[in-house]
């Protein structure tokens, strides 16, 4: 299928008192937004008859950094609480997502909870699927809340990837395990004898397929090769993801993140892997993964990330009574998987027409998209193949294509290139943005995409709130 599909796309067309202050700006849109919110023309409701109104009414994260800076010390529950300043005496349950698990808090949610300071009788647990952990996060709340579970779900995400779990050697770890178990001295004696130098070499842990031993990034320089996106649009566009960041987080529209003050150290106020640079500076870097010809460089790709995440979920009928007021209804979503070798990073291509058609819209209805960047390649490679009659008839068994979306209303706060993706915690971030952009723009629905490792995607439909 590889040869067939970098054959045939190469001819696609291009596409072009914390807390208080957190939950006190849900009673009435934040001042930002408001002065600049434009009013949006009258759309239909996704409202579904016998089908309770589940709302996002808050949603904050703590700065995302760049591995190994101001979070380096920290354990991933102390993130996770951070992000978790709500009303504790009203939540019914509390779901996040994470990808690489501390084996000392395995379940992080519950560990987070009792952290910062919530009820041992309230429920938590932890979900995990790759990049959209924290859509899943999401998702099971909505379905707690659905089901008449619960009213109130706090879902989130987080992910510390400056300290890693690094494991001995199987080897290691078998002749450590039997040695515990060894009664005698001499039974001890005889199993350290046994041990040689290779057995302590470390496993260290890697962003690559379990099936296929490919890292993500190496799988983004194939998909990038396959659809004809060269190095320079990569940069183009990766420098485009800085720029807007920048300009967001210059114009205080990045209202979701909140301040963290780290035990020790400074108060971190802002995420610090924006850094705008220029085609020629990006240009110099050799590539990442496919050398020396590859196109994904340190510069077009997502850095390893440390930060969480989390959001406010309600029936609707609980925030109004609470005289909260929400900002965006999370409507129909869609999971998708595909084959991890080859589509490994096109799960926005397959899950947005399929939540397009759930939903009963258009990709013209949509006013904001929110599409997780893992790479640069990654993106424009998805923007291709929903831009194709060809592949949406080859490869999805559509009869024609659904449309890029147009990068007008595409990423315009950045993106996971620039504003950081900490694996379990992106999927959050790009809801809450949605409905902020919505607040400020003046749209009625935005949609948010992301792949995941194992061929794996989500699409949702966020609605805002009426202002």
């Amino acid at each position: 299928m590889s040869s067939m599909l970098t054959h045939a796309i190469r001819n696609l067309p291009a596409s072009s008192a914390w807390a208080a202050r957190v939950f006190a700006r849900s009673l009435s849109c934040s001042p930002q937004l408001q002065a600049a919110a434009v009013q949006p023309k009258s759309k239909k409701t996704l409202a579904k008859s016998g089908v309770k109104n589940i709302v996002v009414v808050e949603g904050v994260r703590i700065p995302f950094l760049q591995s190994g800076t101001s979070y380096a010390d920290l354990m991933p529950h102390d993130l996770a609480r951070a992000a978790l300043h709500v009303p504790r005496d009203v939540v019914d349950y509390i779901v996040y997502g994470t990808v690489i698990q501390e084996v000392k808090t395995s379940n992080v949610a519950r560990e987070a909870a009792l952290g910062a300071g919530f009820s041992d009788k309230t429920p938590a647990h932890t979900v995990t699927m790759a990049c959209i952990s924290s859509n899943q996060a999401m998702t099971t709340g909505v379905g707690l809340i659905a089901a008449g579970q619960c009213d109130v779900v706090v879902a989130g995400g987080v992910e510390l990837m400056s300290d890693v779990p690094i494991r001995h050697s199987r080897k290691m770890r078998k002749t450590m395990l039997t040695l515990n178990r060894a009664k005698t001295l001499g039974q001890k004696l005889s199993l350290i004898s046994k041990i040689r130098p290779d057995y302590f070499a470390p496993e260290l842990p890697a962003v690559a397929e379990f099936s296929t031993s490919e890292t993500m990034g190496h799988s983004a320089d194939r998909l990038a090769a396959a659809f004809a996106i060269s190095r320079l649009e990569q940069d183009e566009y990766a420098l485009r993801s800085h720029t807007l960041a920048k300009k967001a987080q210059d114009g205080g529209l990045l209202l979701d993140v909140v301040p963290f003050k780290v035990p020790g150290k400074d108060t971190v106020t802002k995420d610090n892997g924006i850094r705008p640079s220029s085609m020629e500076q990006m240009g110099k870097l050799k590539p990442a993964f496919v050398k020396p010809y590859g196109t994904v460089t340190a510069a077009n790709s997502s850095f390893l990330t440390d930060g969480a995440s989390a959001v406010l979920l309600m029936s609707e009928e609980k925030a109004l009574a609470m005289g909260y007021k929400p900002k965006a209804y999370l409507r129909d979503f869609v999971y998708v998987s595909q084959d991890p070798k080859d589509q490994l990073l096109l799960g926005p291509t397959y899950a947005t027409p399929k939540v397009l058609e759930k939903a009963g819209l258009t990709m013209a209805d949509v006013d904001v998209f929110e599409f997780h960047e893992a790479f640069a390649g990654q993106i424009l490679a998805n923007l291709k193949a929903m831009d194709s009659d060809w592949f949406a008839q080859n490869y999805m068994g559509r009869k024609s294509k659904v449309g890029a979306p147009p990068l007008e209303k595409f990423n315009n706060w950045g993106g996971s290139l620039s504003l950081g993706h900490p694996f379990g915690a992106t999927g959050c971030r790009l809801v809450i943005t949605a409905a902020h952009r919505l607040q400020k723009e003046g749209g009625q629905y935005g949609l948010v995409a992301a792949c995941a490792a194992g061929g794996q995607g989500h699409a949702m439909i966020v609605e805002l709130y009426p202002q």
